[in-house]
C-alpha cells in the first residue's frame, strides 16, 4: 500500500516589480535541507542556486508554464518571494539580536512580522539615465547573478555594465541584440565622473527589502531605530 500524500497549503503575494500575483507553496524539509547546507558553507554561489531552486520548487505553476523566469527577476523580487516563502514554512516571526549603539556592548533581541516587511520604493529613482544632450541609457535590475558578485571595482563595473538595457539617441539603439556585456562594461569605463554619478544613483536608490524597527537599551532606557536592509540582514 502506498504512503499517504502529504497536501501543502497554497499562499498568494504580489511581485514587487511585475505587479503580478503568483501562488506559492511552503518548502519542504529536504529543500530547507539544501538551503542550510548551502547557508553553512557560506558560499554566495550554494546560497543563491539554493534560493533559486526553493523559487522555481515552491511558486506553482499556472497551467505548464511559471508565470515568470526567475533570471528576469529584480533582486528585491527574489528577495521578498524567498522571504514569504520562508515565513510560510518556518514561521511569521524573524528574531534578531541588536547590539544598543548608545553603549555598543547590550545585546538586545527584536522580533520582526514578516508580513510586516515590504519592498521599498525610492521617490527619485529613475529607470532612464540621460547622460548627454542626445544620449540616454535604459537600465535594467540586478538579478540572481548579483547575489554572487563581490565588492571589487571590477565586480561594481561588472554589474553595471551587465544591468544596461539599451543606449540610445534619437537616431539609433544599441542593446542586447547588438552589443556584448565586454561591449557595456567598456562603455561604462569611457564615463566621466559625473555621468558615472547619475548611474550611480540608480543603484543607490534601487527599490530594497527594508524594515525599521524601534529598541530600547533596558540598561540605559536609551530608544533608537534600526534599518535591516537585504535578505542577509534578516537572518543574521
Amino acid at each position: 500500500m502506498a504512503l499517504p500524500t502529504l497536501e501543502s497549503p497554497v499562499y498568494e503575494l504580489t511581485v514587487p516589480s511585475l505587479k503580478k500575483k503568483i501562488k506559492y507553496r511552503p518548502f519542504t524539509v529536504k529543500e530547507e535541507k539544501v538551503l542550510l547546507m548551502a547557508l553553512e558553507s557560506e558560499d554566495n554561489t550554494q546560497i543563491a542556486d539554493a534560493i533559486r531552486g526553493i523559487i522555481e520548487s515552491c511558486v506553482l505553476k499556472s497551467g505548464n508554464k511559471r508565470p515568470f523566469k526567475i533570471e528576469e527577476l529584480a533582486t528585491f523580487d527574489i528577495e521578498y518571494i524567498f522571504l514569504n516563502i520562508r515565513a510560510r514554512s518556518v514561521g511569521e516571526i524573524i528574531e534578531l539580536i541588536l547590539t544598543c549603539p548608545d553603549d555598543m556592548e547590550t545585546d538586545i533581541k527584536v522580533s520582526i512580522n514578516i508580513e510586516d516587511i515590504e519592498v521599498q520604493f525610492d521617490e527619485e529613482h529613475e529607470n532612464t539615465i540621460q547622460l548627454t544632450d542626445d544620449l540616454w541609457i535604459e537600465m535594467g535590475y540586478p538579478g540572481l547573478d548579483s547575489f554572487t558578485t563581490d565588492e571589487t571595482i571590477d565586480d561594481t563595473f561588472s554589474l553595471i555594465g551587465k544591468s544596461i538595457k539599451r543606449i540610445y539617441n534619437e537616431e539609433d539603439v544599441w542593446d542586447r541584440s547588438t552589443a556584448k556585456d565586454d561591449e557595456f562594461i567598456s562603455f561604462v569605463e569611457t564615463m566621466n565622473s559625473k555621468q558615472f554619478a547619475k548611474v550611480q544613483k540608480f543603484f543607490d536608490t534601487l527599490p530594497s527589502l527594508k524594515h525599521t524597527v524601534k529598541a530600547k537599551n533596558p540598561k540605559t532606557q536609551y530608544e533608537f531605530e534600526y534599518t535591516i536592509e537585504g535578505l542577509s540582514s534578516f537572518f543574521a
